[in-house]
């Protein structure tokens, strides 16, 4: 059987997924399931320009294929049953693993993984954020900063069964000013690697050419040129960045 071309052959929906505050759909072509977010059912937001989620998803690909460390799946722009929008290919996550997750606050010690912070549950017990300390979700910690990712929520970051962590739902990404929410905030002020920085040099290379030429058709200028000051600002500083401004450091909700 021949393989489907992912651009052009008929994108079925099978499903709708109704947890996406944008109109968000499973479907198929050929044999592949995907994932698609058309453009026409995107909700006006105060702080980003209408009907651009799509594009700033593709772009998140983009540079996560630049940075050559794989975190967003295989995305692209293509016509569908409701007009141009986003594809994605699905992902199937591994349901037993849980990168980000909410304990009793007594029991972060024994986890070894990384506190973010406290609060209270429904019945007014301390419990923490914590995440998983390992090299993929640091380098998902990175791009996020690199893409100024206003959305990382923990059920937007798939843990895989051979230990990948795939993220997604990047609509909410590359505003010229700062936007960075996530709660992927337990490395604060470590330093990065050899192989961040060397992430981060890619991109920056990648802006001076294909990548940089590819972005303009889904970017600003400068919201490209802004792209560029934070892999320069994060390069130079060689560490994970603190909060910063007035605006709240996690998404809402957490997951």
């Amino acid at each position: 059987m021949p393989v489907p071309d992912l651009e052009t052959a008929e994108l079925m929906l099978t499903g709708r997924i109704t947890t996406a505050s944008n109109a968000t759909f499973l479907g198929s072509i050929g044999g592949a399931v995907v994932v698609y977010k058309p453009i026409a059912g995107e909700h006006p937001l105060w702080d980003f320009p209408n009907g651009t989620l799509a594009h700033r998803e593709v772009a998140a690909y983009l540079v996560s294929q630049a940075f050559g460390w794989n975190v967003v799946p295989h995305t692209w722009l293509r016509d569908g049953p409701m007009g141009e929008g986003m594809v994605q290919l699905w992902q199937e996550q591994d349901a037993a693993q849980n990168p980000v997750d909410l304990v009793p606050s007594d029991r972060v010690a024994e986890t070894g993984w990384k506190h973010v912070l406290e609060g209270q549950d429904e019945n007014d017990l301390l419990v923490a954020l914590i995440h998983e300390n390992s090299p993929a979700l640091r380098r998902m910690a990175v791009f996020d900063v690199v893409v100024n990712n206003a959305d990382r929520k923990g059920d937007h970051i798939l843990a895989m069964a051979d230990g990948r962590r795939h993220g997604v739902d990047h609509g909410l990404t590359f505003h010229s000013e700062h936007k960075l929410r996530t709660v992927l905030w337990g490395w604060l002020g470590d330093e990065l690697t050899t192989d961040e920085l060397d992430g981060i040099d890619r991109v920056s290379a990648g802006l001076h050419g294909e990548l940089g030429r590819d972005l303009a058709d889904l970017l600003s200028a400068e919201e490209i040129r802004s792209l560029a000051a934070r892999c320069t600002r994060l390069r130079v500083a060689g560490r994970f960045p603190a909060p910063r401004g007035a605006m709240p450091a996690v998404p809402w909700p957490l997951f």
